[in-house]
Parts: C-alpha cells; sequence; structure tokens
C-alpha cells in the first residue's frame, strides 16, 4: 500500500465520480480562499484503473501502465473541470491502495480534506459512502463532504 505524503494545503479525493468531480470543484475554490496548494488523490486498484489503450487484448498490463494510465486520467480530469490555468498550485497524488487508506494518509499532512458523499461503489440510498465516513470519523484534519448539487 501506498502512502500520500503532502504539507499543508487542500487535498480532495477523486475518483471520476460525479460526487468527486463536484468535490474537485469545492477544493479548488477551498484552496483559492485560502492561498494554498490542491492535491489532489486518486486512489486505485486493478479493478478500478482504466485500461491502458496501448494494452494488446489478452495481454495483462504491468502496474506501472496501470498508473502511468490511471495520472493521465487524473490529470484530464482535473484539466477537464478546473481549466488550463486554474490560478493555484495543484499536485496530484495517484496511489495503488484502498481509497479510505490514501485519503486518510493524506488527512496527516493537509490542512483540509474534502470528499464526495459518495463515491463509485456502494449503496445508492446510502446518506454517506463508506470511504467519506471512514474519512469524517478518522481523518487527522477537518473534513468537508460535498453533497450533489440540487
Amino acid at each position: 500500500m501506498q502512502r500520500v505524503e503532502i504539507e499543508g494545503g487542500v487535498a480532495v479525493g477523486v475518483d471520476s465520480s460525479a460526487s468527486s468531480l463536484r468535490a474537485l470543484l469545492v477544493a479548488a475554490e477551498e484552496a483559492k480562499r485560502r492561498d494554498a496548494v490542491l492535491h489532489v488523490v486518486r486512489a486505485w486498484s486493478i479493478r478500478t484503473a482504466p485500461r491502458p489503450e496501448d494494452c494488446p487484448p489478452g495481454a495483462v498490463p504491468s502496474t506501472d501502465q496501470y498508473h502511468e494510465t490511471v495520472l493521465a486520467d487524473t490529470k484530464r480530469i482535473v484539466r477537464t473541470k478546473l481549466g488550463e490555468d486554474p490560478g493555484i498550485p495543484i499536485e496530484v497524488h495517484v496511489v495503488h491502495s484502498p481509497s479510505p487508506q490514501a485519503l486518510l494518509s493524506a488527512s496527516r499532512g493537509a490542512d483540509l480534506l474534502v470528499v464526495g458523499h459518495r463515491g463509485r461503489g456502494g449503496f445508492a440510498g446510502l446518506m454517506l459512502g463508506s470511504v467519506a465516513e471512514q474519512c469524517v470519523r478518522h481523518a487527522a484534519c477537518p473534513v468537508l463532504v460535498v453533497r450533489p448539487s440540487i
């Protein structure tokens, strides 16, 4: 399991779900208000990572290939949502780790952790997703849970 080590700033969990994309926008605004670095954290597993395009059918991509694909996809998401020049410094952290562990490790150095209310997994009827709940219960910094827009 990899860790996310940061010093200060606003950390946000991104997994490409609609909830996490809204959290990304809110976290960027919060980083601007604080004049802080925005740390975009994306945890991945073989099950959740996009498949590398250059890997032939039937072949198994390497962990490095998956990592590079997730990194490129995350940078694309950030650029698409925040634009080419968002006006704040942004660092992207892509880790092969369960989401709660990656976000909790980021919370140890962050001033604020921002998460969506529900990610890609779980049950739609839950008030709070399991990752968000673990962050609220165990994070080492304040946590902002972003609800969907109405």
